[in-house]
């Protein structure tokens, strides 16, 4: 099983759906035959078929994301999957042997390195190695360069050109629900697509009946993989398929993401993203080789969309700590909608702090009410409302990790003494300290002006927006209580 697995057994899963039955490959196993039947015997190397003939070894299954059958269960765990093409030992195996070739000169099969890296896992490093987010950001492209990466991005562009598309997306959709002729359409409230964890469960669980009000908007990881394996390969002369596109991500559901079937993309013979690693698998990388991040040399990030490079190696965008869709698209709307400007956000909890909701009004009169619904307990009780028709919202932030991306299922959890509520305030006072980006600016302007045709084109539609899939789950089930 990938080293990662035995992480999520020191993570509380609490408000976590944990590894289902369903979550098999059911594999033929030849048996011999004789009177009493085969026994199968584990030990620790190791499953035994013992027959009359002897104690017989049986064949390791490596299930991979592909194989995947998309039960309910692995939904922030994916704990039963062993994902040969998603962990630090197929990242280390690609980067050593692309050093080799690299050495030898073999350019024919060299590949062009890429990595991105989210500020959740920046911040959660930082804390753990006693850095300030800006420190911890360059140490960990100085490692990544030392491992042999061409490149080290930052996912801010993503970040931001994935609020510019939800906004616009969200305003399209109110005014279309709003229209007389619109009432019943499945349009509001629209929630949020950034989450693969809620998205998967959106699929599996409840299917065509909650699908149509998700948002069809790439997470920034995807629209990262897009310009990585696109707008990178067009500005290096390099196929799409010669570009190992490395992510660093808050959660194990983003490997989930990255092999989904609508991000491969047949016409460059690529995936978007080709490897997902986490904040926790970077930390046991570094524990092994004993060298902790800031032993590594710091090194600037690159910025190849503009000649304008940022100020900064790690943005925060609002305050929710999960991408700012709710913040963001709230104050947007507002004035967009209602030429209502709002500099404040003021919050109110509902049943508890992950589940709160925020309300412009005027006149006596509710214009907007948008939401934030973090962890399952969460989006559970927000879609129960849904299907009674008592959900007053219109738009949704979902995020299946209870405090949201900080706290993501992968990253790094906290030392002895320290729970996960307090590591979770420390790390929510470093993503605050962050400077706000602004999602409309001249970088963003120029990647839809030069690469997507402009903001509202084809182009921009078809490779920043997906589609989802409903689900049917499988009858095969055991009625084995775990």
């Amino acid at each position: 099983m990938s080293r990662f697995s035995g992480a999520l057994q020191l993570t509380d899963l609490d408000d976590f759906i944990t590894p289902s039955q369903e979550c098999i490959k059911p594999v033929p196993i030849e048996k011999t035959k004789s009177k009493t039947g085969a026994k199968i015997t584990i030990q620790e190397d190791g499953y035994y078929e013992e027959t009359a003939t002897g104690k017989q070894k049986l064949q390791k299954v490596e299930i991979t994301l592909q194989d995947c059958l998309a039960c309910s269960g692995c939904i922030t765990s994916a704990e039963g999957v062993l994902i040969t093409q998603q962990s630090q030992e197929e990242l280390l195996r690609v980067l050593r042997e692309n050093v080799a070739l690299k050495r030898r000169n073999t350019k024919e099969s060299i590949r062009t390195i890429i990595v991105t890296i989210s500020p959740q896992p920046v911040i959660s490093l930082a804390q753990r190695y006693d850095l300030t987010p800006e420190e911890a950001a360059k140490h960990l492209s100085g490692y990544f360069r030392s491992l042999g990466a061409d490149y080290v991005l930052n996912t801010k562009i993503a970040d931001d050109l994935a609020l510019l598309e939800c906004r616009n997306e969200f305003v399209e959709r109110f005014r279309e629900a709003t229209a007389s002729d619109a009432a019943d359409a499945q349009l509001l409230p629209m929630l949020s697509s950034s989450c693969p964890g809620w998205v998967c469960y959106a699929e599996k669980t409840h299917g065509n009946f909650i699908l149509p009000f998700i948002a069809t908007t790439r997470s920034p990881q995807q629209i990262m993989g897009v310009l990585a394996k696109q707008w990178m390969a067009q500005k290096l002369g390099v196929p799409s398929e010669r570009i190992y596109h490395v992510t660093v991500m808050p959660c194990y559901d983003k490997k989930l993401e990255a092999s989904r079937e609508d991000f491969f993309n047949e016409t460059n013979n690529s995936r978007d993203v080709d490897c997902v690693i986490t904040s926790i698998e970077i930390e046991q990388m570094l524990t092994i080789d004993d060298k902790p991040l800031n032993t590594f040399s710091p090194c600037e990030m690159d910025w190849p969309w503009s000649t304008r490079c940022p100020e900064a190696a790690v943005w925060a965008h609002e305050y929710s700590t999960s991408g700012g869709y709710a913040d963001h698209i709230f104050k947007y709307a507002a004035k967009e909608l209602f030429t209502k400007d709002v500099e404040k956000l003021e919050y109110k909890n509902l049943r508890n702090p992950d589940f709160r909701e925020i309300t412009l009004e005027y006149g006596g009169q509710t214009l907007l009410k948008f939401a934030i619904a973090n962890g399952f307990r969460n989006i559970q009780n927000l879609v129960q409302k849904l299907k009674r028709g008592k959900t007053p919202f219109h738009f949704v932030e979902v995020m299946a990790c209870p405090s949201g991306c900080i706290n993501g299922g992968a990253q790094v959890r906290p030392p002895v003494g320290i729970s996960v509520h307090e590591m979770n305030q420390q790390l929510e006072e470093l993503y605050k300290q962050l400077p706000k980006s602004i999602p409309e600016n001249e970088d963003t302007k120029l990647i839809y002006n030069k690469f997507f045709d402009g903001a509202h084109s084809d182009k921009a539609k078809m490779l920043l927006h997906t589609g989802y899939h409903a689900v049917e789950k499988m009858n095969t089930a055991l009625n084995i209580k775990w």
